[in-house]
């Protein structure tokens, strides 16, 4: 990601967790392979904690882990919608689901691949994917 940061708000489908985020208008989406990525639709992208920030709703998250139990999979105890989770990559950041960002911030789209089939080898070829949390 890059350029000037823009204040996204986004959440769940029932509303009941919001959230706010600062991203450029121009985002790179990661779109994963992996079983849950795949399973969920989960194209994100991912910024740092200090750039994140809960509006309303902490109390009604609730979290799924799973294999190594880094990633925290967060998601609405209501509607099951995941609008953010902190990835396995970045724990010390926030992927945030492109589609739970509400419309007129987002100025463009660029979608990049990740496989998430062979993570290990995909991290060992792309190591400076584990600073995006750091930018």
């Amino acid at each position: 990601m890059s350029g000037e940061l823009v204040k996204h708000v986004g959440g769940c489908h029932c509303g009941a967790v919001r959230f706010e985020v600062m991203a450029p208008g121009v985002v790179e989406v990661y779109d994963c392979n992996c079983s849950v990525c795949v399973k969920k639709q989960n194209r994100h992208f991912i910024v740092p904690n200090s750039r994140f920030k809960i509006l309303q709703g902490e109390d009604n998250l609730t979290c799924y882990t799973f294999n190594t139990h880094v990633a925290k999979h967060t998601f609405c105890k209501t509607c099951g919608v995941q609008s953010f989770y902190s990835p396995r990559s970045n724990p010390d950041g926030k992927g945030i689901a492109i589609h739970c960002i509400d419309p007129g911030t987002v100025t463009g789209v660029s979608i990049v691949n990740v496989d998430g089939e062979n993570w290990e080898e995909w991290m060992a070829k792309n190591k400076d994917f584990k600073k995006k949390s750091k930018e």
